[in-house]
């Protein structure tokens, strides 16, 4: 009596369409650094998401035209989301969107100083690129797993 054992190849272009949407993702976070690497990326996400929240509440504070508001109200948010460490390479590049928009239309009205607004875009760009480091949420969500294996 032979067993009938089922050809799985049909399941193979699934596999291979969900195999490259999770290097798609894994692209998305860089490696997590840890020891001192992911203690300067700790250091650096805390600056940029203090001084895009603390900024963009001043500058709502003063009364600016709603597309103003509207930006900066993004800044903020993306800064919260970098200073937790949360979808950190989105929230990076939303962030430096956000407030390269911002230094555009302050250098061309001539309101305001653009360089703030520049400084913050670079520290979301590298944020963006480099990834958040071990000491964040999405190190726990998206970080590698380390799979001990008990020998027998």
């Amino acid at each position: 009596m032979g067993w009938h054992i089922p050809s799985f190849a049909c399941f193979d272009t699934v596999a291979n369409l969900l195999h490259s949407k999770r290097d798609i993702v894994q692209r998305l976070f860089s490696s997590f650094a840890c020891g001192w690497p992911g203690i300067g990326l700790l250091l650096l996400r805390l600056l940029t998401g203090i001084a895009l929240i603390y900024f963009g509440i001043v500058n709502v504070l003063l009364s600016p035209p709603l597309t103003t508001v509207v930006l900066q109200s993004i800044g903020i948010i993306a800064g919260i989301l970098l200073l937790v460490g949360l979808w950190t390479p989105v929230a990076g590049a939303l962030a430096t969107i956000v407030k390269v928009w911002i230094a555009l239309s302050q250098y061309f009205s001539h309101f305001g100083d653009p360089w703030i607004a520049i400084a913050q875009a670079v520290l979301s760009a590298v944020l963006a690129m480099v990834g958040p480091g071990a000491w964040s949420i999405d190190a726990r969500l998206f970080g590698r797993r380390r799979i001990n294996i008990p020998e027998r």
